[in-house]
């Protein structure tokens, strides 16, 4: 696999956006990746610009490929199962449980959780806790929809929806998220085109959304001739 390459959370980390105290954690093989994202960030980080992310990934970069060239498992994460560690917190609210949580446990859950889970860690203010919720291959293109309606996510979730190309091809989240106030104008500017006129006129008399937006709008309506 083609490193940096397929999915949000490998772009995350491509960008160099990352915490290091989660690239040490990556690096260490820590976090409870799913393998092929384990195996992309590994790569990326064999030339992270601080030598103990660098080393740790260098060694379990060579473990991995160690084990694959003799045919056998790749070493898994060393990870608590989020879901273990809420066993007996059956009164505790999801919110309350999460809140306890370390930033690789919430990461773990943000890839295996329920529904309710991502709804709560796509707004966490770890960012690339919240990353990892476009990751979770239970995400569905519906709860994709709710995320772009959200002004209280940060702009990298919403940037990242806006440039998956899968997720781009399901009209009801190109419109939620040419509305929604928080996403980064030149991703809504890039998804004018794409709207229907009743959407457009929609956005020319829209309030929240940026001038700048509103204005794209008048013109699409009224092209300058």
């Amino acid at each position: 696999m083609e490193a940096g390459a397929g999915t949000p959370l490998l772009d995350f980390f491509r960008r160099n956006a990352v915490d290091r105290d989660i690239r040490l954690m990556a690096a260490q093989c820590t976090l409870g990746l799913r393998p092929y994202e384990q195996q992309g960030i590994l790569e990326l980080l064999v030339d992270d610009p601080d030598a103990e992310v660098a080393d740790a990934a260098r060694t379990n970069l060579r473990a991995r490929t160690g084990a694959a060239d003799a045919g056998g498992e790749t070493p898994a994460a060393s990870v608590e199962d989020p879901a273990e560690e809420a066993a007996g917190d059956e009164g505790r609210t999801a919110l309350e449980r999460i809140a306890a949580m370390s930033p690789a446990q919430r990461l773990a859950l943000a890839m295996r959780g329920t529904r309710e889970e991502r709804t709560i860690l796509v707004r966490d203010a770890n960012k690339i806790v919240a990353v990892a919720v476009l990751s979770s291959p239970k995400i569905t293109d519906s709860e994709v929809e709710n995320v772009a309606k959200m002004a209280n996510v940060s702009e990298d979730v919403l940037r990242i929806i806006g440039q998956t190309r899968a997720w781009m091809k399901n009209y009801a989240i190109v419109s939620a998220l040419t509305r929604n106030p928080k996403t980064p104008v030149a991703v809504s500017l890039n998804m004018l085109p794409r709207l229907l006129e009743k959407d457009v006129k929609a956005l020319t008399t829209d309030r929240n959304i940026p001038e700048v937006l509103r204005l794209a709008a008048r013109r699409k309506l009224v092209p300058i001739k």
